[in-house]
């Protein structure tokens, strides 16, 4: 249950807010707030010390303990709860009502410039001051796994990881006791095939199913759910499209519920890009449009794929910038081990109608003209969606202000191409540490407005370089034993 399902059709107020916790019993409060990298932190408290000033006057904390956030000498932070966004949240002992947060300085009562919540906001702002549109609306595709099993852990002198998944095809030979009396019936979902497999192959279909009822309960509307290629447990739920900063919150919340349920179930949720060598990555396809008055902005029944001027200028936006989108949009050393040329992966940055081995590509399913949009498919879902999403609305408005021409559309198989073929088309970095060169190097566009900072910038790239880059190019690799110990 919602807030805005308990008053529905109007704005919401604290009072609606606590008029739902009494309608529902709660007993406890939880407030979440987004940190920069992208992980969702909560505070707890009584719902007795619930009242109508607090939605005013916030809840202090510690900004120095938040990672991108505060140093210790100035990190008094407030965080300002969103009526907007409460709802009973199912995962607790006692009934608990959640809500999220926006993050304010303590003395000027100004929002925080680091907050993600409030780039997301202000990109929205923006393009309404442009006027080229009055809404933008995501439409995100997260992918995850399913495991039955992890471990990890990293010391001076040893390093391993481990995950397991009954429906792995690994696992079609063990024999009867091998693991905690474990007996193998067969229907090993075979490697890179695990997309929509019927039961009993597909051994999550009731999990995922849970999932989607209780994000639903929660106010996300979904769409298909269903098995993903991965053979070890990938799965995919899709949000229905909502404008960006309703959207971005709605992945957090996706990505608490799928973790919550699967925990629920003696099973663990990871959205990692690439938990498995030699499995297909999980992505975050993010499909965009935009909006003004009513209309959709990128349709025109005579464009190329029905697409307007602005569409592909918007296309051509993204693809210039593509390469410093992926400091945002796929942010992790591990994103590139998915990003790889000569893979099934969409490295090149070029647009296609219907081709998926393009960056940007344009789907046909509907010939509605309100279902005119363009998909960006290098994304994955370790990115901090208000972030990810601020971006490319950022660079693909600069190609409409520019009128950024994205070329010529490549209606062909990208994995087919010759070499030469291939060199002269550009894509997508292939480490984290040239995704950060390329965002010190563009980032303009992402300053209009005063949507991003250059304070945000910088301290996203130092953060990323010392805390994952470099921790990760300090350490000895497992295979590099394999490879190196003879010499």
């Amino acid at each position: 249950m919602t807030v805005e399902q308990f008053v529905p059709g109007r704005q919401v107020t604290p009072r609606d807010v606590i008029a739902l916790a009494q309608e529902h019993g709660v007993r406890m409060v939880d407030f979440k707030f987004t940190d920069l990298p992208g992980t969702w932190q909560h505070l707890g408290l009584s719902v007795q010390a619930l009242d109508e000033d607090l939605f005013a006057e916030g809840l202090g904390f510690d900004g120095s303990s938040i990672r991108g956030f505060q140093h210790i000498e100035n990190s008094d932070m407030v965080l300002l709860p969103d009526p907007s966004t409460a709802l009973i949240d199912p995962f607790h002992e006692h009934r608990t009502l959640s809500v999220t947060c926006n993050v304010i300085d303590p003395i000027t009562r100004e929002p925080y410039t680091r907050d993600p919540r409030y780039i997301a906001h202000k990109a929205e702002r923006y393009l309404v001051e442009t006027g080229i549109a009055d809404t933008v609306y995501m439409g995100p595709e997260a992918e995850f796994y399913i495991f039955d099993h992890v471990a990890f852990d990293q010391r001076p002198n040893t390093a391993f990881y481990e995950v397991e998944s009954d429906q792995a095809p690994w696992r079609s030979g063990e024999g009867f006791g091998t693991q905690n009396g474990f007996r193998n019936l067969g229907y090993k979902i075979r490697s890179q095939q695990g997309y929509f497999p019927s039961s009993p192959a597909d051994t999550h279909s009731d999990l995922r199913a849970r999932m989607v009822v209780a994000m639903e309960a929660m106010g996300i509307r979904c769409e298909f759910q269903h098995h993903e290629v991965g053979a070890a447990g990938q799965a995919e739920i899709n949000i229905r499209f909502n404008p960006l900063l309703k959207v971005a919150d709605q992945i957090q919340l996706q990505k608490y519920v799928c973790k919550n349920v699967a925990r629920q179930a003696g099973k663990t949720v990871t959205f990692m890009p690439k938990p498995v060598f030699e499995a297909n990555g999980s992505g975050m396809h993010v499909h965009q449009s935009l909006s003004k008055d009513g209309e959709n902005v990128m349709y025109d029944f005579n464009g190329f794929a029905q697409l307007s001027r602005e569409a592909l200028n918007y296309i051509g936006g993204l693809i210039k910038h593509g390469k410093a989108l992926m400091a945002f949009c796929a942010p992790t050393t591990n994103s590139y081990r998915r990003l790889v040329p000569g893979y099934e992966a969409p490295v090149n940055l070029v647009y296609s109608q219907r081709n998926r081995s393009a960056a940007c590509r344009i789907p046909v399913y509907s010939a509605s003209p309100k279902a005119k949009r363009v998909e960006f498919r290098p994304p994955d879902p370790s990115a901090n969606p208000y972030l990810a999403f601020s971006a490319l609305l950022m660079a693909g408005l600069d190609g409409i202000q520019n009128r950024i021409d994205p070329g010529s559309p490549v209606d062909v198989d990208l994995f087919e191409l010759s070499e030469h073929e291939l060199a002269q088309i550009d894509h997508v970095p292939g480490s984290l540490d040239e995704a950060l060169d390329a965002l010190e190097a563009d980032h303009e566009f992402l300053l209009k407005g005063g949507v991003f900072t250059e304070d945000v910038i910088e301290t996203w790239i130092r953060y990323k370089r010392k805390d994952e880059a470099d921790a990760i190019r300090l350490r000895p690799h497992p295979w590099e034993f394999a490879l190196y110990y003879d010499v």
